[in-house]
């Protein structure tokens, strides 16, 4: 399956570099990698003559999602069909990508090298985001023209996206760090992708990111807390945060923490926020069971804005009451039990295996997926199909009962428990 997996880390680092893949070509893109790399995964598996499937309790909510989206479509229970029909192929895209990633990553050394790239690719990405603020010229790449009253970081137009991208990936050099997944001589590459990572979240200003990656240190301390290393783990972990710290202020900061206590944020303010919750609720309780059809927002909101400023309103700026006004409580429902889902086997997965490298991903991902959850009561990171991508790849490797030693056949698909 290595061109299955190397398809998904050229997916992941093509949606990341094109502005998160918000623009309908680069969805589109997606969408058709994705579904070359289901072709690929096929003729695999008819050249090898068995097909082994590991099954994965996340399928259940991510298919529900899907029919409900069908269901919205196919009933014309939308508002307006043709977005519905839009998240409905982003949706079969997500689940697409989640099966492959589990049928291509089956054992311990696959993790790691996911791990390996994730690190890398937040690295990489952190390091372009604070040369590129330090050498800000209004454009993208220093080449493409940001939009109008935009802050980009990084290649991501809105530096929350750009945050919750680094979430998605800060917590894998740690936690191959603390779970000792690595050699000796590499700690203080991983420690250095960390301290950069983190150090490029606070330079965004980004208040929910810089919650968020707090929170996933926490659980990382919290997942660990069982080995004997308790006490060398916290020490890492405050190391890192006073190097980040450090790190921002030699970097210049002070506009930043500005930043931070701003109640307006790129005209964002803070009525104008708690007005979006207020009349999402409006939605919802007018939608209670169905919603109004998924990506509908954009054009129901309107009806119910209690105050207008000349912006258009496309997100909630909160996933859970946006996928509640969206999908009414079927889908507040099934969002639940994808959460539920991932808790309970990624917690067990994690209690259940005594490998390094398995524990470390688990961990990784676990925490990874923690922040995004957290940084998506103020934001929309999982309407950035870049993001949702990856949360939903972790959330799925981290709830798989897959992790084997390398080089170790697997003979049976694992079922469910």
């Amino acid at each position: 399956m290595r061109p299955v997996r190397y398809g998904i880390y050229g997916l992941m680092a093509f949606a990341v570099l094109s502005f998160g893949g918000v623009e309908p070509w680069k969805q589109a893109a997606l969408e058709i990698g994705t579904a070359i790399l289901a072709v690929a995964w096929a003729v695999i598996v008819v050249r090898r003559g068995k097909l082994e499937i590991v099954w994965n309790w996340m399928y259940v909510p991510l298919a529900g999602l899907s029919l409900v989206a069908l269901g919205q479509c196919v009933f014309k229970l939308s508002v307006y069909p043709y977005l519905t029909k839009m998240e409905l192929l982003r949706l079969i895209t997500y689940t697409m990508i989640c099966f492959l990633a589990v049928e291509s990553f089956r054992t311990e050394g696959h993790a790691k090298q996911l791990m390996w790239f994730l690190a890398t690719l937040g690295f990489v990405v952190a390091v372009f985001g604070i040369v590129q603020h330090l050498t800000f010229n209004g454009r993208l790449y220093w080449l493409v023209q940001a939009p109008e009253g935009t802050n980009p970081f990084g290649p991501f137009i809105d530096p929350d996206h750009f945050a919750g991208f680094m979430e998605l990936t800060v917590p894998f050099g740690l936690a191959l760090v603390l779970f000792r997944a690595r050699r000796r001589e590499q700690i203080t590459l991983l420690l250095l992708f960390t301290i950069v990572g983190v150090a490029a979240v606070v330079l965004t200003g980004s208040r929910g990111g810089t919650v968020a990656v707090v929170a996933e240190l926490l659980v990382l301390a919290f997942l660990t807390r069982v080995d004997v290393m308790q006490r060398k783990t916290l020490l890492a972990i405050g190391a890192v945060v006073l190097a980040a710290g450090t790190f921002s202020a030699w970097l210049g900061v002070s506009n930043t923490i500005r930043r931070f206590e701003e109640l307006e944020r790129e005209g964002l303010t803070k009525q104008l926020r708690y007005s979006i919750y207020k009349d999402t609720a409006g939605i919802f309780r007018d939608h209670p069971w169905g919603g109004t059809g998924f990506g509908t927002l954009v054009v129901v909101y309107p009806r119910y804005a209690s105050f207008y400023d000349g912006r258009v309103v496309d997100h909630a700026h909160n996933d859970y009451l946006e996928l509640l006004a969206d999908a009414g409580m079927v889908g507040g429902a099934l969002g639940l039990c994808l959460i539920a889902a991932l808790y309970w086997r990624g917690l067990a997965n994690l209690r259940g295996t005594k490998s390094a490298v398995a524990r470390a991903a688990i961990a990784g991902a676990l925490s990874a997926c923690t922040g995004l959850l957290l940084h998506s009561f103020v934001d929309f990171n999982l309407h950035i199909p870049s993001n949702a991508m990856i949360f939903l790849l972790l959330a799925c490797l981290a709830t798989a009962s897959m992790m084997v030693p390398t080089g170790r056949r697997i003979r049976r698909a694992s079922r469910p428990c």
